[in-house]
């Protein structure tokens, strides 16, 4: 089992996440920004349905260290299968920090995001993930 099945998302595991009911998830998680307690990191994000196309954007990391780009990055993947959605779109609001956040980089280059303007969000980490059939 890897460390991000065992990290905790607002309590739940990534499991017990995918299986509540499908409103009461879209109600918690959707619309407005929301700050999310993962492992023992506070995010600051916001999730979107738009197009057939998961949104995840993500302004502020605070703590964490313990996979939680990877726990994360594993819920959206379930989540998008399920909805049967065929892309994530991640956008990480990392560049302009005023404390880096190294290892966050290095995570996020080896997962081949790219620093681009993105349309109505300015420049940030980019990365569209496509969902094979």
């Amino acid at each position: 089992m890897s460390i991000a099945n065992t990290v905790k998302i607002e309590g739940l595991t990534i499991d017990e996440i995918i299986s509540l009911p499908e409103e009461m998830l879209e109600a918690l998680a959707f619309g407005e920004p929301i700050v999310v307690n993962i492992g023992s990191a506070s995010v600051l994000g916001k999730f979107t349905l738009l197009a057939g196309r998961l949104i995840v954007e993500l302004a502020h990391i605070d703590g964490g260290g313990e996979g939680v780009l990877q726990s994360l990055w594993l819920l959206a993947r379930r989540y998008a299968r399920k909805k049967d959605l065929k892309e994530i779109e991640w956008v990480v609001h990392a560049v302009e920090c005023q404390r880096p956040n190294l290892k966050l980089r290095r995570v996020l280059d080896k997962r081949g995001f790219v620093v681009e303007e993105v349309e109505g969000k300015g420049r940030a980490y980019h990365f569209i993930d496509r969902l094979k059939e």
